[in-house]
C-alpha cells in the first residue's frame, strides 16, 4: 500500500510540479563544483583559500605513526580521510583536465582544477614513503560517526592505517597509482619535475599492487563498513595499467592490460556502473581510446573486446540494451537509494568522453537495438547534468549554491556548524549533535558546489540533515562532473580527443630570469614525448650585441617511426626571441604551411634566437597514419 501511495504521489508531482527547463550557466556550475574541494581540504589551508569559513585541521595526522600525513581530503560529510575514494576522486579530476583542460582554461578554471588535483597528490606522496608501503586511511569511521564536530575541533582518533607486503591492498595501491599516473599527465607541461615524481610513485605503486596481491579491506579492517571493495582488485589493476600506459607509452602496461583482460574480466564483464569501487567501465573506455587512436599494436583483437564492453556500458545507460539501467520517472539514472548521484556523474563523464572519441573517428556505438551516434550519447549525458542542476520534477538543484532552490540542510559537519572564525567556542562531540545536528534550519555555512546524494527512485527528496542517503555530498560525486561541465560550457569547437593530451599551462605570473645567471648553450635532447618522435637542439652560433650574447639554436624534429606523422603539435616554453620554421597555433606550434606531414625516417628543422639558455621543447601531440 505504501508503495502505491508513493507512486501516485510521484505521478501527481510529475504532472503538476513546476519544472525548470531553462538554459544552465555551466561556467558558474563548473566554478562552484571546484570550490567544493576547497571545503573538503584537510591540513594547513593556503593563502588563496576561497572557502573562508574553513580553517586548518588535522594538523597532527600521522604523528602517532611517526609520519607526516597532514593534508588530503575529507571524503564526505565526516572527518575521515579514506584513501580509496580520495584516489578515485583525484583520478577523475585529472581525467577531466586531460580531456577538457583547454575548455577549463577558456573559462579561467584550469588553475583551480589543477590546484585541486595537486592537493590530493601532495598528500599521496606523503602517504607513500616506501615502495611497498602506503597509508590508506587517517581516522576511524566508527568513532568519527559518534561525533558531530567541525574538522577544526576534532577530538576523535586520528590513527593512520597502512598496507605493506604482509598486509597488502591491491585496490588501494592500484587506484593511487592511477591517480598519480593521470596527474603526471596534467602537470607534464607546467611542472615537469613534479610530473616525473608522480610517475615514479605511480610505477612503484602499480608494482606493489600487482606483486603483493590482496584485498585492502582485509588489511585495513576498519574501512569495511564504509568503503568495502565488493568488486575485488582485478578492475583496479586493469585501470591502473591503462593509466600508466597513457602516461608512459610503455608497452609493458599495454601488454599487461591485454594479457590480463580475459582473466581479470576486463574483456568479459559488462558492468553498468562506474565509481570508486567498480572501475571496469573506465578501463574499458581507456582501452577503446587506445584502439581508436591506433595505439593497440598487436593487441587489436583484445582491445576490440574491451571496446565492446565499453559500448555495452554506454548502451545500458541510454536505454538501448537488454540490460538497461533503471531510470526515475523524471529520467535520472538510478542504481541505489544511497548517494545515487555518484553513479550519475561518473556515467555522464564516460558517456561524454566516449561520445567525443567516436566523433573523432566518425563512428557510432553498437547497441542491441541498433547504433547510437555520438550525439545521442552526449545529449543523454547532458540531460543527466541538467537534471542535477534543476531540470527535474521538483525543480530542485542538487548542487548546493546553484539555482534558486537547492538543499539547505546538508549532511556535513563543517557546513552545519557555525564557522570557528565566527565563534571559536569549542564544539564537543555530543554538543555538536545536541546543538547543531538537530537544528531544523539551514546550514550556517554555504557548502558551495557540493553535489549531494540526490533523489530516490521516484524523484523524491527530503531536505533533512539526518537524511544522509540523500543530503550527504562526496568528493567523488563532484570529480567526474568537472570535465562534463567544462565540455558543456565550451561546446564542441576545437575537440580532437584522440590526440595525445595537451593540457595548457594555467595562467600564472611569469617568473623573470635571474639577470645574474649566465646562459649556457647546450646540445642535449629535450624530448618529453615517446621515442617515436625525437627532438634535439644545438647552439650553432653566437654573437655579441649591445653587451648581450645572442645564440642561434637549431632544433631537429625526427620521425623515427615507419609511419607518417600528421597533426604534430610542439610545445615550447622559456622562449624569449623570434622563431622560424613553425606556425603558432593556440597553446603551441604546428607544421609550417608548406609542410603537411612528416614521413617515416624524415626530419624537419626550425630555429630560434635569444640571449638565454635553450628553450624547453617537447612534442605535445601527433597522429600516426
Amino acid at each position: 500500500m505504501g508503495s502505491c501511495v508513493k507512486m501516485v504521489t510521484c505521478m501527481v508531482v510529475l504532472l503538476f510540479a513546476p519544472v525548470a527547463f531553462a538554459g544552465h550557466d555551466y561556467a558558474k556550475a563548473l566554478t562552484k563544483s571546484i570550490l567544493f574541494f576547497e571545503a573538503q581540504r584537510s591540513g594547513y589551508l593556503p593563502e588563496n583559500q576561497r572557502i573562508t569559513w574553513r580553517a586548518n585541521s588535522g594538523l597532527q595526522d600521522g604523528k602517532a605513526n611517526g609520519i607526516d600525513l597532514v593534508g588530503g581530503y575529507y571524503d564526505a560529510g565526516d572527518n575521515v580521510k579514506f584513501g580509496l575514494p580520495m584516489a578515485f576522486t583525484v583520478t577523475m579530476m585529472a581525467w577531466s583536465i586531460i580531456e577538457y583542460g583547454k575548455q577549463m582554461d577558456s573559462s579561467g578554471e584550469l588553475g583551480h582544477a589543477m590546484d585541486a588535483v595537486k592537493w590530493g597528490t601532495d598528500y599521496f606522496i606523503k602517504a607513500h614513503p616506501e615502495p611497498y608501503v602506503l597509508y590508506g586511511e587517517v581516522g576511524d569511521g566508527n568513532t568519527d560517526h559518534l561525533c558531530w564536530q567541525r574538522p577544526e575541533d576534532m577530538t576523535t582518533s586520528r590513527q593512520a592505517y597502512r598496507i605493506d607486503t604482509t598486509h597488502p591492498g591491491s585496490e588501494l595501491a592500484a587506484e593511487t597509482a592511477a591517480a598519480m599516473a593521470s596527474a603526471s599527465i596534467v602537470f607534464r607541461q607546467s611542472n615537469p619535475s613534479y610530473s616525473n615524481e608522480l610517475l615514479e610513485h605511480a610505477k612503484q605503486l602499480f608494482d606493489f599492487a600487482d606483486k603483493y596481491r590482496g584485498k585492502y579491506d582485509s588489511s585495513i579492517a576498519v574501512v569495511q563498513k564504509y568503503y568495502m571493495s565488493i568488486s575485488g582488485y582485478d578492475d583496479e589493476l586493469l585501470w591502473a595499467a591503462a593509466w600508466l600506459y597513457q602516461a608512459t607509452n610503455d608497452r609493458y602496461y599495454l601488454n599487461y592490460l591485454a594479457n590480463n583482460g580475459d582473466a581479470f574480466g576486463g574483456t568479459s564483464w559488462s558492468v553498468a556502473e562506474f565509481g570508486w569501487d567498480v572501475k571496469y567501465a573506465g578501463a574499458q573506455v581507456l582501452a577503446a581510446k587506445f584502439l581508436l587512436q591506433g595505439n593497440a599494436g598487436e593487441h587489436v583483437a583484445v582491445l576490440e573486446k574491451y571496446q565492446k564492453m565499453a559500448e555495452s556500458f554506454m548502451c545500458a545507460c541510454i536505454g538501448k540494451s537488454r540490460q538497461s539501467v533503471q531510470r526515475t520517472p523524471g529520467g535520472l539514472l538510478y542504481r541505489q537509494s544511497w548517494n545515487n548521484l555518484q553513479f550519475v556523474t561518473s556515467s555522464s563523464f564516460l558517456l561524454t568522453v566516449y561520445a567525443d572519441y567516436l566523433a573523432s573517428v566518425g563512428k557510432a556505438a553498437q547497441c542491441d537495438s541498433g547504433p547510437a551516434q555520438p550525439t545521442e550519447l552526449f545529449n543523454f549525458a547532458k540531460s543527466q547534468v541538467d537534471y542535477i542542476l534543476g531540470d527535474n520534477p521538483r525543480a530542485t538543484s542538487y548542487m548546493v549554491g546553484y539555482g534558486n532552490t537547492y538543499p539547505q540542510q546538508v549532511h556535513h559537519r563543517g557546513s552545519s556548524i557555525v564557522s570557528i572564525k565566527v565563534d571559536p567556542s569549542f564544539v564537543s562531540c555530543s554538543g555538536g549533535y545536541s546543538t547543531w545536528f538537530g537544528r531544523n534550519s539551514g546550514d550556517p555555512n554555504l557548502l558551495d558546489g557540493a553535489i549531494v546524494g540526490g533523489p530516490g527512485a521516484y524523484d523524491d527528496f527530503a531536505d533533512h540533515r539526518d537524511n544522509y542517503e540523500q543530503t550527504e555530498p562526496t568528493t567523488y560525486n563532484n570529480a567526474p562532473l568537472l570535465g562534463v561541465l567544462a565540455r558543456l560550457n565550451a561546446g564542441s569547437s576545437g575537440l580532437s580527443q584522440l590526440l595525445p593530451a595537451l593540457v595548457p599551462a594555467p595562467t600564472t605570473p611569469i617568473r623573470k630570469e635571474n639577470p645574474a645567471a649566465t646562459p649556457k648553450p647546450s646540445s642535449s635532447p629535450v624530448n618529453r614525448a615517446p621515442s617515436l618522435i625525437n627532438i634535439s637542439q644545438n647552439a650553432t652560433t653566437s654573437w655579441n650585441y649591445r653587451g648581450k650574447t645572442y645564440y642561434r639554436y637549431s632544433v631537429i624534429v625526427a620521425n623515427n617511426s615507419p609511419k607518417i606523422v600528421k597533426n604534430l603539435h610542439i610545445g615550447i616554453s622559456k622562449l624569449y626571441g623570434p622563431l622560424w620554421g613553425l606556425t603558432k597555433y593556440r597553446y603551441g606550434y604546428v607544421f609550417p604551411a608548406w609542410i603537411q606531414s612528416l614521413p617515416g625516417g624524415k626530419s624537419l628543422e626550425f630555429v630560434y634566437i635569444h640571449a638565454a639558455s635553450p628553450a624547453d621543447i617537447w612534442v605535445s601531440g601527433y597522429k600516426l597514419v
